[in-house]
């Protein structure tokens, strides 16, 4: 079975897809490290990212592996750890210009799609539902109120930080603001733009809990299975 959960950054995906994969053993995809990766790849590189074919090149001759032996899932690029540079509020910035690209996209899509075969899959981004996995047997688009999501991306990045914490103000406002932008770019594009698939099941995170979600979605796949 295939669990596709699609959203905005910051709805909630990333934690919830985790904590459904573990509960019923599935293996987990997160597409948008993979299109992190690509960008941080990129940038890091000093490709131009106004060169579409420069930076599809990137993406089709790139490995990006998962790998979560031994503690916290971790994710590679041609073998090195990037994990924690691929969640910067630098790749935060320039991941959708890249992800916008066809190129890169149907770079990836084919690694996605073969990433599940024999397998039971919680498949996470932001066309999992559309595109990378339309026949999925349970398919679910997480939204959440924009300040809310730019409180729970900053928390993110300071573990044990207070969430009303007045040293972490203004980085809250200049996430909202890079949120609001991001939303208006995915939502945009040409190709694979994010939106509910016809037959997904919406829920709001705001006001929800992590793990009133997860029992949610769990008892949804449960009926489906």
């Amino acid at each position: 079975m295939i669990i596709a959960i699609d959203g905005p950054a910051g709805s909630g995906k990333s934690t919830i897809a985790d904590l459904l994969a573990e509960r019923f053993g599935y293996s987990k995809l997160d597409t948008g490290a993979m299109y992190r990766t690509v960008a941080y790849v990129s940038s890091a590189r000093g490709v131009d990212l106004d060169d579409e074919e420069s930076v599809v090149d990137v993406a089709r001759a790139l490995d990006i592996a998962f790998d979560d032996a031994g503690g916290a899932p971790r994710v590679l690029a041609d073998g090195a750890d990037v994990t924690r540079e691929i969640r910067t509020p630098a790749t935060d910035r320039i991941v959708s210009k890249v992800s916008a690209y066809p190129g890169v996209r149907r770079a990836l899509l084919a690694c996605q799609r073969a990433f599940a075969v024999g397998r039971d899959v919680v498949a996470e981004g932001r066309d999992i539902g559309t595109v990378v996995f339309p026949d999925a047997g349970l398919k679910v688009f997480l939204t959440a109120d924009p300040a809310v999501r730019a409180r729970r991306r900053v928390l993110q990045r300071h573990p044990g930080a207070a969430a009303d914490d007045p040293a972490l103000s203004a980085e809250i406002e200049s996430t909202l603001a890079d949120l609001v932008r991001r939303d208006r770019l995915d939502a945009s594009r040409a190709e694979a733009p994010l939106r509910a698939a016809d037959d997904a099941v919406r829920i709001d995170s705001t006001s929800h809990t992590v793990d009133e979600i997860v029992d949610m979605i769990a008892s949804l796949a449960e009926d489906r299975r």
